[in-house]
């Protein structure tokens, strides 16, 4: 059972969440929580394996929410739920460790099947919307030079790989791709996160954007 807290200041929005995916036999979500203080310690509670976390709400927001989420042993795959897809508070979430976005107008269909690949781990975000919201950025160029000083101390066959995470392949897609096993694959994207400092697969895709590793 894929364990799932929504964290939304409109109680609205929550139950409407709370419906659709529970609907689905495989998901329960086991707190909707209305700030990101109270979201923060439903993750420590519960031990989640998703969490659909709201970017603007009062007191603690989601930005805060989620860097403090990323800051626990072990933490939970956070998803950020937005209204728009390309705006700076989505860049400024992953990041800070968010593993996607989400937009609130999501179909219902795709909610519950996005939330499972969420929960497997892989990154809730299209190559179409990362190209838009790298192109957001107010800070372009400074990610540009960051990104270029620290795939510096990649390897070529590394380089290669990080370029399929900034496509949004998955391990498989990648493996064969590049002639390699999935096994060999999640090596070398477990060396490249701790190379980059990378939270997660989604920031480590940003960076070959913000590289130039993949057109925009």
């Amino acid at each position: 059972m894929i364990r799932v807290i929504v964290v939304d200041d409109e109680p609205m929005v929550c139950a409407h969440l709370r419906t659709i995916l529970g609907s689905a036999p495989d998901i329960e979500v086991v707190e909707a929580a209305h700030d990101g203080a109270a979201g923060v310690e439903a993750v420590v509670r519960h031990r989640p394996h998703v969490v659909l976390m709201d970017l603007r709400m009062p007191g603690v927001d989601g930005l805060t929410a989620i860097a403090r989420i990323a800051a626990l042993p072990e933490p939970p795959t956070v998803v950020a739920l937005t209204t728009f897809d390309a705006d700076q508070y989505v860049i400024r979430a992953l990041r800070a460790g968010a593993a996607g976005f989400l937009v609130k107008s999501t179909p219902p269909e795709d909610l519950i099947g996005l939330v499972r690949v969420a929960a497997d781990g892989h990154t809730v975000l299209s190559p179409a919307a990362a190209r838009r919201l790298v192109a957001a950025s107010s800070d372009e160029h400074a990610s540009r030079d960051r990104a270029l000083s620290l795939i510096r101390e990649l390897t070529d066959r590394e380089t290669d790989v990080l370029t399929c995470l900034g496509e949004g392949l998955s391990n498989a897609q990648i493996a064969k791709r590049l002639f390699l096993s999935e096994t060999t694959v999640k090596g070398y994207v477990s060396r490249i996160l701790v190379k980059l400092d990378c939270e997660n697969r989604t920031q480590a895709g940003l960076l070959a954007y913000d590289a130039g590793l993949v057109s925009r």
